[in-house]
């Protein structure tokens, strides 16, 4: 009969250091840019980093979900909104009015790219140890993280 070794689970991690946290929040954030490569990996990033970071840095936490959201709705939501306005003004061409929502569909275009300004903007703030948070959408994150 052989004997069974009582298996040890792994130790946990420990806690992420200040310079970790700046490094990995800041990456979350900068995950908007993996949308210039790719157009809609950019969400993937934050994701991944708040999957494997979620237990050793509640700050890391709240960074990469809240750069998720807001990829989510910008990038995402607003690549669709544009597609669906462009859509719209071109169908309404043929009829003259379309013309009229040719500057709408323009300022509807630019959705990607404030994000794509305002997810860098984020990622230098995080990496200069600031506690960043996206119009909106960071006190609305924070409270569900606090629930």
């Amino acid at each position: 009969m052989t004997e069974q070794i009582p298996q040890q689970s792994p130790a946990p991690l420990p806690p992420l250091t200040p310079e970790e946290e700046r490094q990995w929040a800041m990456l979350a954030h900068l995950g908007v840019l993996a949308n210039l490569f790719s157009g809609f990996l950019g969400p993937i990033v934050p994701l991944a980093i708040y999957m494997i970071y979620k237990e050793r840095s509640r700050y890391v936490a709240y960074q990469s979900m809240q750069a998720l959201i807001f990829q989510l709705i910008w990038w995402v939501g607003g690549g669709a909104l544009t597609g669906i306005a462009w859509a719209i003004t071109g169908a309404l061409s043929a009829v003259i009015i379309g013309l009229l929502c040719i500057p709408f569909a323009c300022v509807i275009s630019a959705m990607p790219l404030v994000a794509l300004i305002y997810g860098v903007y984020a990622g230098i703030q995080c990496n200069q140890g600031q506690d960043f948070k996206y119009w909106l959408i960071g006190d609305w994150f924070r409270n569900i993280l606090t629930d």
